[in-house]
């Protein structure tokens, strides 16, 4: 799908139609190893540098901000660059975090909020105050969602996610007067065709991608709205693209591995009985669920865009290397359980 989608592209821009999927099955076989590689690390391991591996995650999103070591890609300093490619350090602090705060719920009982879950929120606050400043909306808020979730299965008292709902629509609306393209991509959002060329264009050419597709699609190589009307769909739309292509069926297709993906890592969660490994299967499967849920949305246009890749499927070499790195993860307790 990325080679159907990027071709036409790629061959316009790079003088060679493969230049995408090469650079994506040189990620996929090196997240092979990975997977492989990471499913005969014990899971135990992450919790005793679990310390380390957030501090780290912290320095490398500072580092990124740097003029001269950072890199812009589409208007955000989210990546090191490293040759033609690019590696995008928001993904892996995404994965620090959640280890960080499986080991944290797992040594300190949550019984006073302000003792025991205010540390935590401090650090998330942190670091999502330092993808806010690439500025990465989307990452940040996944990362956001999966730490709450974390801390609800933990046993925090609803009243305090009540509080922390509200504190999140203000930080939201503050988010959004201090950065005018937000608001835009609001209201593009209730209605695209308000700006059909400009902020409601990639809404609009995706449901036209969506609109077409029928039960089978336009067929495997056919799709119209990757001639140039859909900016770069190999990303964050490469959903349209199957849908267009491969209809309603491909569509039911990808859906179920997803669906088979977040059951298969809740059930690991539920069968381990070690609270680390819980929280962490907890952790990985529900940043899986909440970024693949927040892509089809945006897709569908149910929200505005935010600029979150389709984990597995999307273009993009550290959100696939991540992908794979939580599935060995999620492999690895699930041996041990």
């Amino acid at each position: 799908m990325i080679y159907s989608s990027s071709n036409i592209w790629a061959a316009y821009k790079f003088n060679d139609p493969y230049k995408y999927l090469k650079s994506q099955a040189m990620f996929l076989l090196i997240g092979y190893f990975i997977i492989y590689f990471i499913s005969k690390v014990p899971y135990s391991l992450y919790k005793d540098y679990s310390n380390k591996i957030l501090i780290l995650s912290i320095i490398l999103l500072i580092l990124v901000l740097i003029p001269g070591i950072g890199t812009i890609r589409n208007g955000s300093r989210s990546w090191f660059g490293i040759g033609s490619f690019g590696i995008q350090p928001s993904e892996f602090a995404k994965l620090g975090l959640i280890i960080f705060t499986s080991k944290y719920l797992t040594t300190n009982k949550i019984k006073d909020i302000k003792t025991s879950v205010l540390p935590i929120l401090l650090v998330v606050i942190l670091v999502f105050g330092l993808i806010m400043l690439q500025p990465d909306f989307g990452t940040g808020i996944i990362i956001v969602i999966s730490i709450i979730s974390l801390l609800f299965i933990s046993g925090v008292n609803i009243n305090f996610f009540l509080k922390i709902g509200l504190i999140g629509i203000i930080g939201i609306v503050v988010l959004v007067i201090i950065a005018p393209y937000r608001m835009a991509r609001i209201t593009s959002f209730l209605n695209p065709w308000s700006d059909p060329l400009g902020t409601g264009f990639q809404i609009i050419q995706s449901l036209y991608a969506i609109g077409p597709g029928g039960l089978l699609g336009m067929g495997l190589g056919n799709s119209i709205q990757k001639h140039f009307y859909l900016p770069e769909p190999q990303t964050d739309f490469i959903f349209s693209i199957i849908s267009e292509e491969l209809g309603f069926a491909g569509v039911l297709i990808v859906s179920t591995l997803f669906i088979t993906i977040i059951y298969r890592g809740l059930k690991i969660s539920i069968n381990t009985e070690d609270k680390f490994a819980k929280y962490l299967a907890y952790g990985i499967t529900f940043s899986i669920a909440f970024q693949t849920i927040l892509n089809l949305m945006v897709v569908v246009g149910l929200i505005p865009v935010t600029g979150v890749t389709l984990p597995f499927l999307s273009y993009g070499g550290s959100s696939l290397l991540v992908s794979m790195l939580e599935i060995g993860i999620l492999l690895n307790i699930s041996k041990y359980s």
